[in-house]
């Protein structure tokens, strides 16, 4: 590239970052700009560039997190609904926070030069639309406080393999979350007992972000493979581990002509944070752990959005081998999961693949990975659904997840 071309295109970008209002594109197209920005990055960056860029990639986050927990994005936001300004002072946030002032400065210097806020002068700072989105009632706060914990577990890694020879993390109590935090306990019986970081958990599982892409219901044959239940008394479908009801709800919504019962199961104190509001008809939410039997016998179909990623090869065997068991020879195992390709991942899938090895010793899997699990646990992998179109590309797969459509295997049935 000329030195010519390249100042024209310097130009250009320049143009573009600096629009604030006249500069609309789709959201297609803005994904696809951001793509290319980062390749050009890629392109430009130096190895010395690249390398303070990873290393120091956590140090915004936790700057986050340290605004999020200290009510900073909260501070800020109350002080202009009282003063009907813009604009806080660092006395005022300290006053408000109850925070050594010092502390509050350096913090909100750190935020600024994110871009989260705006340093008007020393001392003297302006929110910002992207600022409000970190309040305490934002789902995006309650993901930085989520995700930065095992930013915790991942600076411990390399004691962690060091120690135990370099194996791939298998036992459900004894991985990468229970060697930092110096526990026994499985991560959800941990949240159980941490209610800043359960109610976290809890609103990052009703984030739209993980729901992006299709609905599973879009692109699988419903009513072909789930029309046939003909008593309203018999269930149609389970959605076992559902956390907040999400899919069950969605799905009931798309189809509420169909016949049979809706069950929404996850842990009690789930179960019971669920039900203080009210949820659709026909919806039956049961308390409910999934290694023990299951309480649902003969289902129409049994689904599972998420839950297997959660577990090592052991443990999601035992988890199928419940919903195995309650099976009618016609029932269905419907898995919603984001596959992993054989080659070539994409970084935002192997970020993926390490938060659950840090969280829960366990993996996303690929497609060979699957049906070899459920040809241990019992079943057969009848087809892999996507959407129309799909090519199933690591760029696609990041963000559309998947159906496993699985039977009993016929000695089974």
């Amino acid at each position: 590239m000329s030195s010519v071309n390249l100042t024209d295109l310097t130009r250009q970008i320049e143009s573009v970052a600096a629009s604030t209002t006249d500069f609309q594109v789709n959201e297609a197209d803005r994904k696809r700009l951001l793509q290319a920005c980062d390749q050009l990055r890629k392109k430009l960056e130096s190895p010395f560039e690249f390398t303070l860029r990873t290393i120091f990639a956590g140090y915004p986050a936790i700057a986050l997190r340290l605004g999020i927990d200290m009510k900073l994005f909260d501070a800020v936001a109350q002080h202009t609904e009282s003063s009907g300004g813009g604009i806080a002072t660092l006395s005022q946030l300290a006053e408000i926070t109850k925070a050594d002032p010092l502390l509050v400065s350096r913090i909100m210097r750190f935020l600024s030069a994110l871009g989260i806020f705006n340093e008007i002068k020393q001392d003297v700072y302006a929110s910002t639309p992207l600022a409000a989105a970190y309040i305490s009632s934002s789902p995006l706060s309650a993901a930085v406080i989520h995700v930065t914990h095992f930013l915790m577990v991942l600076t411990q890694l390399p004691a962690y393999f060091q120690e135990k020879g370099w194996q791939n993390p298998n036992n459900v109590l004894d991985g990468p979350f229970q060697y930092t935090t110096k526990t026994k306990s499985h991560y959800f019986d941990f949240l159980a007992g941490e209610p800043y970081y359960q109610q976290a958990f809890n609103t990052v599982m009703t984030i739209s972000h993980r729901r992006q892409g299709q609905n599973w219901f879009d692109f699988f044959p419903v009513e072909e493979k789930l029309g046939g239940v003909v008593d309203e008394s018999n269930v149609l479908l389970v959605d076992v581990g559902g956390s907040q009801g999400g899919d069950i709800i969605a799905f009931q919504k798309r189809f509420p002509y169909l016949r049979g019962r809706l069950v929404l199961q996850d842990l009690p104190v789930v179960i019971e944070a669920i039900q203080e509001r009210e949820l659709p008809a026909r919806i039956e939410p049961q308390g409910y752990d999934f290694f023990e039997p299951q309480t649902v016998t003969g289902a129409r179909a049994y689904y599972l959005r998420t839950v297997l990623h959660d577990w090592p090869d052991a443990q999601a065997r035992q988890i199928l081998a419940r919903i195995r068991e309650a099976m009618a020879p016609d029932s269905l195992l419907l898995i919603n999961e984001t596959l992993l390709p054989e080659s070539k991942i994409a970084l935002p899938s192997a970020q993926a693949d390490l938060t659950m090895m840090v969280s829960f010793a366990s993996l996303e899997r690929t497609q060979a990975q699957f049906e070899r699990l459920l040809n241990e646990s019992g079943f057969d992998l009848v087809k892999v659904w996507m959407p129309q179109g799909f090519t199933a590309s690591s760029a696609e797969l990041v963000s559309q997840a998947t159906l496993l459509e699985a039977r009993l295997k016929a000695s089974l049935e």
